[in-house]
Formats: structure tokens, C-alpha cells, sequence
């Protein structure tokens, strides 16, 4: 079996120097090529024919942004992952590469300490993210060689997709829309929140698997192409209908019941599987303050962040909808809720926001969505697909 092919685009001698030793460490991936500009890394993908790139934002000659652009002319499903800086300017780039048809993006290592710190961050952070954007791909296998990729890369041991058993009698009607995402989600929620209706009956709360900065750019392209409010969340927000709010990067989203209204808390506690904001403690605090009245919708994301939570909605008798795979850039999150059995429907990006919709509404009546979003994202690209 062979090993997953990379092409490393950076004009910093320094990063393409930090990201090639940490990549040709690993057992499983050799880096085939690098490049200092778009321009070079176009010419050496059509020499190298790399399973994955990874992309640089700032460069000369043609920076990220064009490149990426230009990939998706001829590379449709090639897998790209964006190289950026934790910064307002890179958080707005990424943004932008993710529209355009990036797969996913690492932010770049800064003040660490160390070099060898540094290393630890780039392979913590971008090697599980090449190996599951790569599963699939004919001719490549691969063992996780560490607790934390094993963990990133696994997929649900549950041998086959059921999904819940459907409940006998009337629902209780849906008060809130909690939605969890992670790898792929930007692109995901760009497809499904502007198809909501202005009058939308219930808040939404979303976490998203985000670094600080990302999540408010988030917040304000989906606001731009939606017909809904979409606000990064803010310690005391008090929920409404017709509204979304977004978790911070590096924060929880906890909801509490104060004074008769449902209140938007934020905090720094630890991690749970390995993210903050994490899914899991946003779907139980949304349990607490709404029992069975929640519908719960876990779309494309790597690992199974959700999961427990989606079990405690599941518990209290609400509903779950989950992302099909053929439609997921990572069937992780989602693959690990379906095939738990406690979803009502596995669901295609194209038909989420319909689904919502549809329960939302009593029997016999039916909330029509606008008859298209106000602006349409470049479509995902395909996890473990073969682009050439």
C-alpha cells in the first residue's frame, strides 16, 4: 500500500521546512513536492499528481485565494487544506478560500514557544486532517500511530446505519434547532441557513468546530447571504426566535433558564473530545432548558463530537437528524450518530433544510422555504473521492 502524496505550498522557507519534516516523519505520508507560489503549484500538480495539498494564504505571484480558484477549474475534488494565520485578516482569507472550494484549513502555529513545540502543533493539528481527507483514495492505508490520530481518523464500529424508531402519537412541538459541525461545516452551513424563511418559528444554536476570530467572519457571511440574523454568541444573548447564534472560538456555548428566558452562557472549561467549543456541552445544556423540544442536527465533521450530546436529546425524547455520507466532507461526526441508531433520518446537505422545516410545523401544514438562498457557496469537495 502505498503512501499519501502531498504537495506543500507556502512561500516561507521556514513553514515549508516545519511542514515537510513533520509530514515525512509520519509512516504513512511523503511529501512529493513543494512550491513557494500558486503559479509554481499549479505546474507541479499536474507533474506530481498529489493526493493533497496543502495551501498557503499570503504569497506572491498568486496567493491562496487564486490558486484555490484555479484548482477548482480543472481539480474538482482534489482534497486542499488551507494554511492560515490566527489573525482577523487570515481568519477573512479563510473564510474566502472555503467558499471558494477549500476543504478544510489548520491555522499556523504562533508564539509556541519552540520549534519543537511548533512540530507538535502541526502534527496534532494538520496530520489527522490529511489522513481522513485521504481515506478512500485507492491504493492508501494506514495505521494511526498515535492515541490522539487514532481517535481523529476512526471511523464508528457499529456494523450498519439504523436509523430510531419512530415514535407512536403526536411530537412535542420544536422549541430550538441545535446544530453541531466541523470539518466541511462553513460550506455546510452556508447551504442550509439561507434557506430559512425570515419568520422562522425557533432560535438556533450552532457549534462549529472553530479557532477565535473564525467564528465571528462566520457569523457575518452567513448573515450577508441569509434572511436571518446570524450573531457570534455573547455571554447573556437571550434567545428568540428567527435568530442564530454561533459559539465563539475557544468558548462553550451553555444555555441556562434565568428569570423564565433561556440565556446564552459562555466558558472556558475544559475541552471535551478535544474541542472547545464542543458540541456535546452546547446539545446537553440545550437539553436542560428544553427537554424533548429540541431537534438536533449534526452535520459533516471529524471525529464524533456529538454523539453524547445527540444521546441525551435522543433520551429525553427529541429528534436528530444527521448528514448523509455520500453528501459530508467528513462522515465523522454524523456517521458516528446514525450509526448509533438514534437518528430519525440520515439526511442529504441538499434536503437538511427542508427536513427542519418540516418539523417545525404541525401535521398538514408546511412552511415554505424562499425559493433559494440569497447567495450559493462553492460546492464541498468529497471526502476520499478520486479526483483525477
Amino acid at each position: 500500500m502505498r503512501r499519501i502524496r502531498v504537495l506543500v505550498v507556502d512561500d516561507a522557507v521556514v513553514v515549508r521546512r516545519l511542514v515537510t519534516d513533520v509530514l515525512n516523519a509520519d509512516p504513512d505520508i511523503e511529501v512529493v513536492g513543494i512550491a513557494a507560489n500558486g503559479k509554481i503549484a499549479l505546474a507541479k500538480i499536474a507533474q506530481l499528481a498529489p493526493d493533497i495539498i496543502t495551501l498557503d494564504i499570503e504569497m506572491p505571484e498568486m496567493d491562496g485565494l487564486q490558486t484555490i480558484a484555479e484548482i477548482r477549474k480543472t481539480w474538482k475534488r482534489l482534497p486542499v487544506i488551507m494554511f492560515s494565520t490566527l489573525t482577523e485578516r487570515g481568519a477573512k482569507a479563510t473564510m474566502d478560500a472555503l467558499a471558494l472550494g477549500a476543504t478544510d484549513y489548520v491555522t499556523k502555529p504562533a508564539n509556541v514557544g519552540s520549534v519543537t513545540m511548533a512540530q507538535q502543533r502541526v502534527r496534532e493539528d494538520l496530520i489527522p486532517r490529511i489522513k481522513h481527507l485521504c481515506l478512500g483514495i485507492a491504493g492508501i492505508s494506514f495505521t494511526p500511530t498515535t492515541a490522539a490520530s487514532a481517535s481523529a481518523v476512526a471511523k464508528p464500529a457499529a456494523p450498519r446505519v439504523v436509523t430510531a424508531p419512530a415514535v407512536a402519537g403526536p411530537r412535542a412541538p420544536v422549541a430550538i434547532v441545535a446544530i453541531g459541525s466541523s470539518t466541511g461545516g462553513p460550506n455546510a452551513l452556508a447551504d442550509v441557513i439561507p434557506r430559512f424563511p425570515a419568520d422562522f418559528p425557533v432560535p438556533i444554536v450552532i457549534t462549529q468546530h472553530m479557532p477565535p476570530v473564525f467564528t465571528r467572519f462566520l457569523a457575518e457571511r452567513l448573515t450577508a447571504t441569509s434572511h436571518l440574523q446570524v450573531k457570534e454568541a455573547v455571554e447573556g444573548d437571550v434567545l428568540k426566535a428567527g435568530t442564530v447564534w454561533i459559539a465563539p472560538g475557544d468558548h462553550h456555548l451553555v444555555l441556562r433558564k434565568i428569570g423564565g428566558q433561556v440565556v446564552v452562557t459562555l466558558n472556558q472549561e475544559p475541552p471535551e473530545n478535544s474541542c472547545r467549543p464542543s458540541v456535546d456541552v452546547m446539545l446537553r445544556s440545550v437539553v436542560n432548558c428544553y427537554d424533548r423540544r429540541v431537534l438536533s442536527v449534526i452535520l459533516t465533521g471529524m471525529g464524533q463530537d456529538g454523539l453524547r450530546g445527540c444521546e441525551a436529546v435522543h433520551d429525553a425524547g427529541g429528534r436528530i437528524l444527521a448528514q448523509d455520507e455520500a453528501s459530508s466532507v467528513v462522515w465523522g461526526m454524523p456517521g458516528f450518530v446514525a450509526r448509533a441508531g438514534i437518528a430519525e433520518a440520515i439526511v442529504p446537505l441538499a434536503n437538511i433544510a427542508q427536513a427542519i422545516l418540516d418539523r417545525l410545523t404541525p401535521a398538514g401544514s408546511r412552511i415554505v422555504p424562499p425559493s433559494a438562498p440569497r447567495a450559493q457557496s462553492f460546492p464541498a469537495t468529497t471526502a476520499g473521492a478520486a479526483w483525477r
